[in-house]
């Protein structure tokens, strides 16, 4: 092999793995800043930058309302820059305010009612749960729902469920009392309770069973040689065609299981990070952008629509991370304008400055931790 092929296999390796990284970070901070842009200009507040990433400016315009849209050279976030922010991450440059005329200084963001601040400051989440929402009911209109039902082909040796006495041709009815309509109504109740014991109903041949199983962690291997540790009975569902299905759904419908899969992606998220701080879950799940890429370019070999749901679920881990009552990020705003709210004045600028520093030493030390477990994951 030549210098010439081995530098385009590099090349071609190379985009493979960037683009579907980039496509799906891109979607997920412009919709999540094109929430706090609009809802700010909605509230009368003058948005003096968007952009897409950080850094040296590549490409941008300037719109009739004197907004600089860009794209940026680190595309690993991305800012609103309102009038009146100090900084991409919107500490109030209180000095800068004080000086501008009447008419300014009505469109500054800390001249702002605390309501309205807050109401810009969360549609930056909300914009991200409601992309995911979007995307969850356009792939299920445009492809259908796989569904299978909940019938038993085999169940695993030496597994909760062999244990409880759960057999090959029964059929989940109910668990703790929920009505089971899909063979995958009990992979997603399952997975947010490890040893947690659960009430299972069966009909074997038509005969109501009752058993008690609880779910182990176990650590299993995706299709791209992945190793995640997911709590599990047991169970194989069944394949064959007669219970194994696409179903079509309307739009209204799509629209439901859209609501329906974001409710369970940051239900399970939550329980998730939950579980980091309980210890019944592993720190080395955490990733970074380089396992985000790798994943990327991973489920992009499975098309479109998988990078599509893989987006989707991103965008619900990246709404709920900004939630987090953390200086800097989203949810540590809304946590001094809560305070100020019950003061009737805001924190002090000195009191403001610490917790942003706080904050970024948090954030920074959140990122070094995923990055190292990406390494780790890598070798």
């Amino acid at each position: 092999m030549d210098i010439s092929s081995g530098l385009a296999m590099i090349w071609d390796s190379a985009l493979i793995k960037i683009v579907p990284f980039l496509f799906v970070l891109t979607v997920i901070v412009f919709f999540h800043e094109l929430g706090h842009f609009l809802v700010g200009r909605w509230c009368g507040i003058k948005v003096l930058a968007f952009s897409v990433g950080f850094g040296p400016e590549i490409v941008g315009f300037n719109d009739s309302h004197g907004t600089r849209w860009k794209l940026s050279a680190i595309p690993l976030g991305g800012y609103v820059k309102f009038l009146g922010d100090e900084n991409a991450a919107s500490m109030p440059d209180t000095a800068a305010v004080d000086a501008m005329s009447p008419s300014d200084r009505a469109m500054a963001f800390p001249a702002k009612s605390v309501a309205k601040r807050a109401a810009t400051v969360v549609a930056g989440p909300v914009a991200n749960f409601l992309l995911a929402i979007v995307i969850f009911a356009g792939v299920a209109f445009v492809n259908g729902r796989s569904v299978g039902d909940p019938i038993i082909s085999e169940v695993r040796p030496n597994t909760p469920a062999a244990e409880a006495g759960i057999i090959a041709g029964d059929r989940i009815v109910a668990l703790d009392g929920n009505k089971v309509t899909y063979f995958n109504d009990i992979l997603e109740y399952v997975l947010m309770r490890a040893d947690v014991p659960i009430a299972v109903e069966v009909d074997r041949a038509g005969t109501p069973l009752n058993f008690e199983v609880t779910p182990r962690l176990v650590t299993q291997t995706d299709p791209f040689g992945n190793e995640m540790r997911t709590p599990l009975m047991g169970l194989v569902a069944s394949r064959d065609s007669a219970s194994f299905r696409v179903e079509e759904l309307s739009a209204l419908q799509s629209l439901q299981y859209g609501v329906d899969q974001t409710w369970f992606f940051t239900s399970h998220t939550v329980s998730f990070i939950g579980g980091l701080f309980s210890g019944s879950q592993a720190t080395d799940q955490i990733g970074g952008p380089i396992r985000i890429a790798g994943m990327s370019s991973q489920v992009a070999t499975l098309g479109f629509a998988a990078l599509l749901i893989l987006a989707a679920q991103l965008s619900i881990s990246i709404g709920l991370l900004n939630l987090m009552p953390i200086p800097m990020l989203d949810g540590g705003h809304l946590l001094f304008y809560g305070f100020e709210a019950l003061r009737g004045r805001p924190l002090s600028e000195r009191i403001q400055e610490v917790g942003f520093r706080i904050g970024i030493v948090l954030v920074l030390s959140l990122m070094i931790f995923a990055v190292w477990n990406d390494i780790t994951w890598l070798t």
